[in-house]
């Protein structure tokens, strides 16, 4: 049976105890060295606390023209998401369309995982700046008014694009596809290779957010762990995560590995591949959890074409089509120590990338529920532009 503490992508659970926080924690920022720390450190780097500029709610309350509907970009479990604007320098508010643009988080009173997960966004992201993840600029608590400040991301998430049928978003090429993994996988890879290793928890498509020259940016830390410590291999904690990406050896012990993350990883891989969701309650039954379904594809070099994305138009090196899917293999290993790490999954990923070859036309004989147009009615679950 699986926890009622996991979710579904499209909802939040609402379980578990506050704890002892303090805004006094952070050292207060003008901003000014937050904008090009990516630029000092291409590598990335982790702060000992965070750098992040410190707003009133009142000057949240002007950058984003007082959280009028028309500056929503979406909404989650914690609360809505309004794209405001600070200027660029100093990070202050700044007029509605001048300066830079930013995406403001605002909670919900009543939900108290949120306070949590506000805690460890800024007790994670605050610190850490790596050209993969979205930086956080600032937050604000002020009464019970708890809000975040990030840096805004115009083509929104991997989710809309890979799932979407609209104008807005066009099929994704091959070339974009694996662009957008690898810098993914680097975000990842960044967590898994610090001191005290980080593990991320919920890796999924809606995380990944797209800059305008589509680099992937993890966003969303709000369920962020420290790694094992010492001869430890896992950290035991209550299970939490999203339907279809959490790894079977979590959902099951509520142990987590680092290599859980590579489980996750191992589903987004393969949505991207397939341009199906993890889960989809309107495909037939046995095809409804991706995973399952595809493992045959996946591991048959000649049954491959009739998994991969119908949108893709055969436009793929089949060469690298099949790594890809060898990859995705070994990421989804049901056991954590047969998955590769993640700076490996990088390594492998740009083979992958240099491989150039004819590409070729999917072939005929799809599923039955890939005929038609290819696709099934799945469920609309992510927002557009959604930023953390």
């Amino acid at each position: 049976m699986v926890p009622s503490t996991l979710k579904t992508s499209s909802s939040t659970a609402t379980t578990g105890k506050l704890s002892a926080f303090s805004s006094s924690t952070f050292d207060q920022s003008d901003g000014s060295g937050v904008v090009s720390i990516n630029e000092a450190f291409p590598d990335g780097r982790i702060l000992e606390v965070p750098n992040l500029r410190v707003y009133t709610f009142s000057e949240l309350r002007s950058a984003t023209k007082n959280f009028k509907p028309e500056t929503v970009l979406g909404e989650g479990g914690f609360g809505k998401v309004f794209k405001g604007w600070v200027d660029e320098k100093t990070l202050n508010p700044a007029k509605s369309g001048i300066g830079m643009v930013v995406a403001v988080k605002k909670l919900k009173y009543e939900s108290m995982q949120g306070l949590e997960e506000w805690q460890s966004e800024v007790n994670f992201l605050g610190r850490l700046s790596h050209p993969n993840l979205v930086r956080l600029l600032g937050y604000c608590w002020e009464d019970r008014e708890l809000l975040l400040v990030y840096e805004f991301m115009p083509k929104g998430s991997l989710e809309n694009h890979l799932f979407r049928r609209a104008a807005a978003f066009e099929p994704l090429p091959w070339n974009l596809r694996l662009k957008i993994a690898i810098g993914a996988a680097r975000g990842l890879a960044f967590l898994h290779s610090s001191e005290r290793q980080i593990i991320y928890r919920d890796f999924k498509a809606s995380n990944i957010l797209l800059d305008s020259n589509y680099n992937a940016k993890l966003s969303d830390f709000g369920m962020a762990k420290n790694g094992p410590i010492g001869n430890e291999s896992h950290v035991t904690t209550r299970i939490m995560g999203t339907y279809g990406y959490a790894a079977p050896e979590y959902v099951a012990t509520g142990h987590l590995y680092v290599k859980s993350d590579v489980y996750g990883f191992g589903v987004v891989l393969l949505e991207m591949l397939s341009g199906q969701r993890a889960l989809d309650p309107n495909r037939p039954s046995g095809q409804q959890n991706l995973v399952d379904w595809s493992k045959p594809y996946l591991a048959d070099r000649k049954k491959l074409a009739r998994l991969m994305d119908p949108r893709l138009g055969g436009q793929y090196p089949s060469k690298g089509a099949l790594h890809a899917a060898q990859l995705t293999v070994r990421c989804l290993a049901s056991e954590p120590k047969s998955r590769p790490a993640m700076k490996e999954v990088v390594e492998t990923l740009e083979e992958i990338e240099a491989i150039k070859g004819r590409p070729r036309e999917a072939k005929e004989g799809l599923p039955a529920w890939r005929n038609g147009n290819g696709f099934p009615a799945a469920a609309e679950q992510g927002k557009a532009g959604k930023s953390g």
